[in-house]
């Protein structure tokens, strides 16, 4: 069964583009023109991606967002935003968008995010991952299966349970923050530069314009600092980042 997507764009031209670009690409799409619609048509038929715009009239993405993450529903989502400031991205993460990408795009882009939603959805359900045959290709997986617990700088994480503490303060992390958390935690005290984060968390590198990685950085950060301690995750200019308490 083909990988099912559930798209939300109220301007016509984009969805009826993207609707066909991703049924070319060996999806099955479901286009709707609203949030109330996009709601309503997850509710029925649960997908495996939700392609969400931000702005739309009445319920936007962001609601439709949060409103599903209330109920519990974990389905991947991939943001649509035209709004490039990094305060309108991290709102997207913290209605709890997984990933998002900023108009106009490459469709290109957009196959890369979501394979990449996919295929760590996948892996976290313990099946393997059904994503359209262009995956074959080779991209590495999203983080190397290892032991359970894993610990570096005072941080603990459960591989299995998905769960991730710093001391005795558990952390609310979504998908790619935990995924991005964990690289970094196997690999303390080492610097990875950005295209191995970009190749190892979403399979594919976005190039030097992307800032997809530092806004995830930044919110991580904001999660993991705590008042009176040690910085963990460090950035070392024109290579990467390294996890270590200094």
């Amino acid at each position: 069964m083909p990988p099912t997507v559930l798209l939300a764009e109220d301007d016509r031209a984009i969805r009826h583009a993207l609707e066909r670009a991703l049924s070319l690409e060996g999806y099955q799409v479901t286009a709707v023109a609203d949030g109330v619609e996009a709601l309503a048509q997850a509710h029925k038929t649960p997908p495996d991606v939700l392609l969400l715009d931000v702005m739309m009239p009445g319920i936007d993405g962001l609601q439709v967002c949060r409103v599903l993450r209330a109920e519990g529903d974990r389905t991947p989502i991939l943001m649509l935003t035209a709004l490039v400031e990094t305060a309108d991205r991290i709102a997207g993460l913290d209605a709890g968008a997984d990933d998002y990408v900023v108009k106009p795009f490459d469709v290109e882009e957009v196959f890369a995010r979501l394979r990449a939603l996919l295929r760590r959805s996948s892996q976290e359900n313990g099946a393997a991952p059904d994503v359209p045959p262009k995956e074959a290709k080779g991209t590495k997986d999203a983080i190397p299966s290892s032991h359970r617990q894993i610990e570096a700088a005072g941080l603990r994480m459960d591989v299995q349970a998905r769960r991730a503490w710093r001391g005795e303060r558990e952390l609310e992390l979504t998908r790619t923050e935990f995924e991005l958390l964990e690289l970094l935690v196997r690999n303390a005290g080492i610097v990875l530069d950005h295209s191995t984060i970009y190749d190892r968390i979403w399979g594919y590198d976005f190039g030097p314009g992307s800032k997809n990685l530092a806004v995830y950085v930044g919110y991580l950060r904001r999660k993991l600092d705590e008042p009176g301690a040690p910085a963990l995750i460090h950035t070392v200019r024109g290579v990467g980042y390294v996890l270590r308490e200094d």
